[in-house]
């Protein structure tokens, strides 16, 4: 079964993943910030047999963050220390041409040099830094910040969740409805297909971004983001990459 996204609205039901499982890991605390972007300037960073996924005449790039936790090969248990870490990474939102939906990363900061270093040598764009999160009871807000080590781009973004609105309108199930990766890899696209239930969305109040990790992937926003949402997580698994024909 194809991750597409024909009717937004229940929520798509996620694929059965082609076996076997090679990762199994949650994602919690996550916050997703939005812009809308030209057509043409996602196009220039999709690898080949993929193209922007167009929603309301643009395409989308993302600055989520998010901690993963309890990650672990196979179906095996998590993998101690390095299987918990916090992620920040910028997005793009792809489509192949039988309707297929994924994500391009741009790049992924993390502070397990172990596993930027594996990920970067099955070609996912994985960057070394000092990556934080931060949760406030004063304000009730969630934040994440990246200092890359050896300097280069920095961010830091927060919000208040709204946890009391439950989020399920077409734009934010577009944006977060994703099960699978499209990524280039020794001259083939290749597409690592994920599974996992409704992300529970949140409407979220920006209150901090300093951010240069969206320019420094060599996309241009301007103003404020037109998605704010927050979500307490989800688990996935992922399935065995295949080929994309181009």
């Amino acid at each position: 079964m194809n991750p597409q996204l024909s009717s937004p609205d229940p929520w798509p039901e996620a694929p059965q993943l082609p076996g076997p499982i090679i990762m199994d890991q949650r994602w919690t605390d996550a916050l997703f910030l939005h812009w809308r972007v030209p057509e043409a300037t996602a196009a220039a960073f999709m690898p080949p047999g993929v193209m922007p996924d167009v929603y309301d005449g643009s395409s989308w790039v993302g600055l989520i963050g998010f901690r993963m936790r309890k990650a672990g090969l196979g179906r095996g248990p998590a993998i101690p220390f390095f299987g918990d870490f916090n992620e920040v990474n910028v997005r793009l939102y792809s489509r192949e041409p039988d309707g297929t939906r994924g994500v391009v990363f741009l790049s992924l900061d993390a502070d397990r040099l172990a596993v930027v270093l594996t990920a970067r040598a099955a070609g996912i764009p994985y960057v070394w830094s000092r990556t934080g999160f931060h949760s406030a009871e004063s304000d009730g807000s969630t934040g994440y910040s990246v200092r890359r080590f050896r300097g280069g781009a920095s961010s830091e973004f927060a919000a208040v969740p709204e946890l009391d609105s439950v989020v399920t309108d077409p734009l934010s199930i577009h944006l977060t409805a994703r099960f699978g990766l499209h990524t280039s890899f020794r001259g083939r696209t290749l597409y690592i297909p994920n599974t996992h239930s409704a992300w529970p969305l949140h409407q979220a109040e920006l209150i901090r971004l300093d951010d240069g990790l969206v320019s420094a992937a060599g996309m241009v926003v301007a103003g404020p983001p037109d998605s704010v949402l927050f979500s307490p997580g989800v688990r996935t698994q992922f399935g065995r990459p295949r080929v994309v024909s181009t």
